[in-house]
């Protein structure tokens, strides 16, 4: 399929309810917005230019960070000059597809695409379209009911639409400066153009009131999928006063040894959180023969798994991390490991666990030769 897509991000969503604008609040655990752009990237479209405002530049780069292929165009005043803008930003000729799309219609599939193209090859526009299957009612200021509309004719628009880049881009250019077009076949409409319906879907919902974002929380629940992750740790013990325990310093007879700062805890928890996504072990992201990371804090580690996964799109669910050791007694500073591991994923408490035991004086941790952690991570991905 070759094609490329605008995807229009530039609106406040006032109606969303109070918060941020509602392209950059998460659904199931992303941006609204990275949905439609993993999409169009998913369908091989050749360029994806996403309008966003221009003071949100920063948030849509990590918004969308990890992904290749998109670049931004700053947003107008109205939905129309913001397509304009977006159109600007194609490198293409002009009969060159580009389907335009509403950031805030998140579920869409390369099935829709495609249908799409298919009917741009004997139309100038094509649009997915609902039938309205409601009765409609028209009423007065008062809310007075006048009339019973007739619905036989009547189509609830969705997007993307799908145009060629030449023909599209002169109809916005002659639109008049004091209408506003409610969406892009209505452009091209007045230019004369012929525009066909294509089979819409339930699924490419517009989300625009607050109750719609908790049945958008519904239905993305099918697209997901929760890992398990699990990570081992061990260090042996060494000269020193203190060592340090997910995170947290504790006073001791002696240090752990390691190349950083030893943190058996964190170690295992980032392999635990690195394995739920398949990203080898801390080993490969942190090779313990690079000196820059020589005495480095593990919590860099840590957060450095925590952003693989959120770059997926991904959220961690819950963490579990059991210290082996006889000694230094970790029940008195379990609160505390809790606490800064919550802190350091953005989780809230009761999603993690820290829990201690001892090999009953067996083995190396026995010997109190060193100590050892074990760790398990849930991560909520999507498909």
């Amino acid at each position: 399929m070759d094609f490329s897509a605008v995807i229009v991000a530039a609106g406040s969503g006032q109606r969303a309810g109070p918060g941020r604008a509602k392209q950059w609040r998460t659904l199931a655990g992303k941006p609204v917005v990275r949905w439609s752009v993993e999409a169009m990237l998913a369908a091989s479209a050749r360029q994806v230019v996403v309008v966003v405002p221009a003071d949100d530049r920063d948030i849509a780069a990590a918004a969308f960070a990890g992904l290749a292929g998109w670049e931004l165009a700053d947003g107008g005043a109205t939905r129309d000059q913001s397509v304009l803008s977006g159109l600007s930003a194609l490198r293409a000729d002009a009969d060159h597809p580009v389907l335009v799309h509403d950031a805030a219609r998140p579920f869409l599939e390369p099935k829709h695409i495609l249908t799409l193209l298919t009917a741009l090859r004997d139309a100038d526009g094509a649009l997915p379209a609902l039938p309205v299957a409601d009765t409609i009612k028209r009423a007065d200021s008062d809310f007075r009911v006048i009339a019973t509309v007739d619905r036989t004719a009547l189509w609830r628009a969705q997007t993307p639409q799908a145009f060629r880049l030449g023909p599209l881009s002169a109809a916005y250019l002659s639109w008049p400066s004091d209408q506003a077009p409610t969406d892009d076949a209505a452009v091209m409409e007045r230019a004369g153009g012929r525009i066909v319906l294509t089979p819409g879907d339930t699924r490419l919902i517009k989300l625009t009131y607050p109750e719609d974002f908790a049945m958008a929380e519904l239905m993305a629940a099918g697209a997901r999928v929760t890992r398990i992750g699990q990570g081992f740790d061990a260090h042996r013990f060494g000269p020193g006063d203190s060592l340090w325990l997910c995170g947290v310093e504790i006073a001791h007879t002696q240090a752990l040894i390691g190349h950083s700062d030893a943190d058996a805890g964190l170690h295992a928890l980032t392999d635990a959180l690195l394995g739920a996504i398949g990203e080898g072990d801390i080993g490969d992201h942190f090779p313990p023969t690079d000196r820059q990371w020589l005495g480095a804090p593990s919590s860099l580690f840590l957060k450095h798994a925590a952003d693989l996964i959120a770059g997926r799109g991904g959220r961690i669910v819950n963490v579990d991390v059991t210290l082996i050791c006889e000694r230094p007694k970790i029940k008195p500073h379990r609160d505390a490991m809790r606490a800064r591991l919550a802190g350091l994923l953005g989780l809230s408490l009761d999603r993690v666990s820290v829990k201690a035991t001892t090999t009953e004086t067996m083995g190396f941790t026995g010997r109190e030769e060193g100590l050892a952690a074990q760790a398990i991570a849930a991560v909520d991905l999507p498909t």
